[in-house]
């Protein structure tokens, strides 16, 4: 049964079992949003994701570190300091970071 407010929101009252609401409980904090928020979106159809883990944020700071030395590597060879084989070199391993990364996000 449903009750409206004066602002005609709607108040839904659910039983769940032990179990059931653990799961809730479980499955909205890894998304990192309230109880109604995570069953608001499931009925709208709104995909819901999990957080990445803090294994993946350690890993795009680890890329964004990489990144920042590619770009050093990069004004070093614009400036003659360095060789492009160097920064050649530096591209193809970021290249190898970024499909580890898209191998470990599609898992």
């Amino acid at each position: 049964m449903s009750k409206t407010d004066s602002k005609g929101k709607h108040h839904f009252h659910i039983e769940l079992t032990p179990a059931q609401f653990q799961m809730l409980s479980d499955q909205s904090k890894q998304c990192g949003l309230s109880k109604r928020a995570y069953l608001v979106r499931l009925i709208e159809g709104v995909p819901v994701r999990a957080r990445p883990s803090q294994e993946i944020k350690d890993l795009r700071w680890e890329v964004h570190k990489i990144g920042v030395n590619i770009n050093q590597i990069a004004r070093s060879v614009n400036a003659g300091i360095a060789r492009a084989e160097d920064a050649k070199r530096g591209l193809y391993l970021l290249d190898q970071v970024y499909e580890l990364m898209y191998q470990v996000a599609k898992k």
